[in-house]
């Protein structure tokens, strides 16, 4: 069986399935997350995501089993972060673990304190925007759920994205000027 079978499957309630999706997919999702997790925290997130994924099949949309899978383990280890506390400081290695690159510490470090700064620009904890940039940009979800769970319409939710990038690109060329603009 395919991947994309193998989902399908899931879906219908077969945990052989399932299991042979871990079995395929836990190696290269546990590496990438040992990136941006504690060891100890790695197989707990691997977990919830392969239960996400066993929740989730029926709404799988064949747009490839790889990335779908990484995009469901980057939302747990981002959920898992925030219970945690401060999870806007590891997003820059998720971001390099999504891109496939080793994190330097010293430049993680480094990313940790700009990003830090750049939240700052945003206002303080629990301010509309930074509200906005949490649940878009932290914890991954779609802009109809935002203004949903912020009580907003979605123009105003865009809106604020909009001024979000804008304040966080002006506040991260203060670090680096060469930096180019970039949307989501």
């Amino acid at each position: 069986m395919d991947d994309d079978e193998l989902v399908s499957a899931v879906a219908g309630g077969d945990d052989g399935a399932l299991r042979e999706l871990f079995t395929r997919h836990a190696p290269w999702i546990a590496a990438r997350l040992r990136a941006v997790l504690p060891a100890p925290d790695v197989e707990d997130v691997l977990q919830e995501t392969f239960v996400a994924v066993w929740r989730g099949a029926a709404g799988y949309r064949s747009a490839g089993v790889g990335g779908w899978l990484w995009g469901i383990a980057r939302r747990q280890a981002a959920l898992w972060l925030r219970r945690r506390g401060q999870p806007e400081l590891l997003l820059p290695a998720l971001v390099a673990a999504l891109e496939g690159r080793s994190v330097d510490p010293t430049e993680a470090a480094l990313s940790r304190a700009q990003l830090a700064d750049a939240v700052a620009a945003l206002g303080p904890e629990g301010s509309p925007q930074r509200e906005t940039w949490r649940l878009m940009y932290v914890e991954d979800r779609p802009v109809a759920e935002v203004a949903q769970l912020l009580g907003v319409p979605e123009g105003t939710v865009k809106s604020r994205a909009y001024q979000i990038r804008r304040l966080m690109r002006a506040a991260l060329r203060r670090h680096d000027p060469m930096l180019d603009g970039g949307g989501r």
